[in-house]
């Protein structure tokens, strides 16, 4: 019966230790992995499930981790109104890592979203593409873009 015990404990023991690790550590990871791959790109403070990045061709950059409606999300500004081609680059790249989709997917539809914005359409367009949800914005002085992927996908 003791033997019985000991082995229960010991399963039970060998299954928590063997979880993957928190959402916490994955987000670093993925962190680090942008930092690896793309130049130029450093690695802020983390706040409350967002990792702050920085880039010289984005203004503000950040990575947002898992919670209960999306698995990632990933959101950058651009310091100008109208973004520089390095800034969808970097956007791309960003995005083909974290999503791990292929580069030119990422980047054809950020260049949609971000070319769908002006007179016609607005300076908030709500986009799908590729099994990612874009959200460009825009104001007088800087255009933005997030792009994340549903919980559920």
């Amino acid at each position: 019966m003791n033997f019985r015990c000991g082995m229960l404990s010991a399963a039970v023991l060998a299954l928590t230790s063997a979880t993957g690790p928190a959402h916490a550590d994955r987000c670093d990871d993925l962190a680090r992995q942008l930092k690896n791959q793309i130049d130029g790109l450093g690695i802020g403070r983390t706040t409350a499930n967002v990792i702050y990045l920085s880039h010289p061709a984005a203004k503000q950059l950040r990575l947002g981790c898992t919670s209960r409606s999306v698995t990632n999300e990933l959101f950058a500004q651009s310091p100008t109104r109208k973004p520089a081609p390095a800034f969808t680059e970097l956007v791309a790249s960003a995005g083909a890592v974290v999503f791990t989709i292929p580069k030119q997917d990422t980047l054809r539809g950020s260049q949609r979203c971000l070319s769908r914005m002006g007179l016609l359409r607005g300076n908030d367009i709500k986009m799908r593409f590729r099994r990612l949800d874009f959200r460009c914005t825009r104001d007088k002085t800087s255009a933005a873009i997030s792009m994340s992927r549903g919980r559920d996908e």
